[in-house]
């Protein structure tokens, strides 16, 4: 019985490949450049490409549990359609797939339609899966906290009707936690959706009113310049991804990322612990090394 994780090496990957290790699972990862893996003793590298259907034939062979994580690329609903289908030809049943905070609702946001489109794949082909929904990364707030930190502004428009922020970390945790639970099910488990949100809701008010208590000085919010957000990630990424982030902080100001009554409790008692914080968070990355 194995479990395959893709996108092993990323942020989110990672912390579900060593959650399962914890867990005694026995653990398969997807990568592109075993040299580069860096993975806990005992995991098994598979070296395979999401768009080389060879290579992911031979990555999927054995596997009975599947956690399904795409990146935000231009084809990434075609390489998950893709691993859909061949799991299926796999015969893998068990799967937990990582989507978004309402996927349903950010229509235009392209890698948010994009999961969407991959939630109503899995429903359609009858797959029996754990959807996870998670919101806003506060992992997000480590490429904004030079700019906080040395210019005194919090820089993200997240408005006013706010993100339920959640740590990578207790993603990570979940996603194993719901990995290991299908695994050892007898049977396969019936497809369901959970959010993944942090203990609370965030505006650009409040987060800037956290980074001012944490670094002890007045740090300001930017304001709902989504337009400035763009220019600003043009320095960093491609145009097509700067724009994407353009339109999903546009659904922040008007939609926000606000959990569904019970999503918080229910986190809570699958981990068994408090969720993490925000502050916390900003504590630790904002702490001199």
């Amino acid at each position: 019985m194995t479990i395959l994780v893709t996108g092993a090496t990323g942020t989110i990957g990672r912390n579900v490949v060593e959650q399962l290790v914890k867990r005694g699972a026995d653990v398969r990862a997807l990568v592109r450049n075993p040299e580069k893996a860096n993975l806990p003793a005992g995991v098994a590298v598979a070296q395979a490409d999401l768009l080389d259907v060879d290579s992911v034939r031979a990555a999927f062979s054995g596997v009975s549990t599947l956690f399904l994580l795409n990146a935000v690329v231009p084809d990434e609903f075609t390489q998950a359609l893709t691993a859909l289908n061949l799991a299926r030809e796999a015969g893998i049943e068990r799967f937990v797939y990582l989507s978004v905070i309402h996927s349903d609702l950010y229509v235009n946001v392209p890698h948010f339609a994009g999961k969407f489109g991959v939630e109503r794949m899995i429903e359609q082909m009858g797959f029996k899966a754990t959807i996870l929904r998670p919101a806003y990364f506060m992992n997000n707030e480590l490429m904004i906290k030079d700019a906080v930190t040395g210019y005194g502004v919090y820089p993200m428009p997240i408005g006013s009707k706010g993100l339920a922020m959640i740590d990578a970390r207790d993603i990570g945790e979940i996603a194993a936690i719901e990995l290991i639970r299908r695994e050892t099910s007898a049977a396969p488990l019936p497809l369901e959706r959970i959010n993944l949100v942090g203990p609370e809701t965030l505006t650009g008010a409040k987060a800037a009113a956290i980074w001012s208590e944490v670094l002890g000085r007045a740090i300001a919010y930017g304001g709902d310049d989504t337009a400035g957000l763009e220019k600003n990630l043009r320095q960093f990424m491609p145009p097509w991804m700067a724009f994407d982030m353009r339109v999903m902080g546009e659904r922040f100001l008007t939609e926000g990322m606000i959990p569904e009554p019970g999503d918080v409790e229910r986190l809570t008692g699958m981990l068994g612990r408090p969720l993490r914080s925000y502050r916390d968070f900003v504590a630790e990355i904002a702490a001199p090394v």
